[in-house]
């Protein structure tokens, strides 16, 4: 599988609460799954994000259709 990593920092002043609410919404609308979330000791927070990546392989529609 293949995936597309969102890299983002987010500022202690940003509450526990926004974060979520910030996570949860890249989650539902942006197919997004949390990867790691690291927490440093000044309070700031590193996310990473990921979602699969799905290729779509063209096909011909001659080899669907009956010769003739």
């Amino acid at each position: 599988m293949e995936y597309e990593f969102q890299r983002f920092s987010l500022p202690r002043t940003i509450t526990r609460s926004a974060v979520r609410r910030l996570l949860v919404d890249h989650a539902e609308y942006g197919g997004w799954e949390l990867a790691r979330l690291r927490l440093y000791p000044d309070g700031s927070r590193k996310v990473e994000l990921r979602r699969r990546i799905i290729r779509v392989r063209a096909t011909l529609a001659s080899d669907f259709l009956p010769m003739i």
